[in-house]
């Protein structure tokens, strides 16, 4: 009897170590998942945050001194004529031609050479002078800018380097081109025609399966549109300059 009782006694002591042990197992795996949630949690809020500021592209003119009267012109319509954004299925709200139209006003005012009036916003400014109970006195202008975003497209190019196994690029593809008509308002005649074409291009490559992919980069259409015009506008300066377009005379 006192052997079969130590014998009960050593076997209830084995299965209370048992049990302790399992406890003890289960309060460190509980433990150990709490350390791993919070730490996930902590490098999930860890967003990192960068900015920085991006030089704008001006034209040429921009940066030459300009001694002289400057031309008081107006921006007059702009229109897209390109077939792009213009299919059956468009809602005929022309984006491209708009956008265009403030990119033009934007690059003629930093050529140094002209008074660009604003006729879009005449409501508005009629009624902040009324506020300010201000008698308007508009000036007119000598001449009207007209303009056509005449061609227009964007296409997407890619590569495979060993049917793809090394690697495979891709290239987002966009390209403006537009003309500029200076109109005389006393005569309606055009007096000088300028033109500007770009081609914008946002290349990505992927190496044996690391790397990003591009995807559809929208800015790419102001980009290239600012790039044409830029041209456009270069042009025209170069013109007053050479002396083919002579304002006031």
């Amino acid at each position: 009897m006192p052997a079969a009782g130590r014998r009960h006694e050593t076997s209830t002591a084995g299965r209370q170590h048992y049990k302790g042990f399992t406890v003890q197992n289960r309060k460190s795996s509980v433990a150990l998942f709490s350390a791993a949630v919070l730490a996930v949690g902590v490098l999930g809020g860890c967003a990192t945050e960068s900015s920085r500021t991006v030089e704008v592209a001006r034209v040429e003119s921009a940066s030459r001194p300009f001694v002289g009267v400057r031309t008081p012109i107006a921006v007059g319509k702009f229109d897209n004529r390109s077939a792009y954004m213009r299919g059956v299925f468009s809602d005929n709200v022309d984006r491209l031609g708009s956008q265009a139209k403030t990119i033009l006003i934007t690059h003629l005012q930093q050529t140094n050479r002209f008074n660009v009036l604003d006729r879009d916003n005449m409501a508005e400014i009629r009624q902040e002078a009324d506020i300010k109970k201000t008698r308007q006195t508009l000036k007119g202008a000598d001449y009207v800018i007209t303009g056509d975003v005449v061609e227009f497209g964007r296409k997407e190019v890619g590569d495979k380097q060993l049917f793809g196994i090394l690697g495979r690029g891709r290239e987002q593809i966009a390209y403006a081109k537009v003309n500029l008509n200076v109109v005389d308002i006393a005569t309606s005649e055009v007096v000088f025609s300028s033109g500007g074409a770009g081609e914008f291009a946002l290349s990505n490559r992927e190496v044996i399966g690391f790397g990003g992919t591009a995807g559809y980069d929208s800015t790419l259409n102001g980009k290239v549109l600012d790039l044409a015009m830029r041209e456009a506008v270069n042009n025209l300066v170069a013109g007053i300059e050479s002396g083919a377009w002579k304002p006031g005379k």
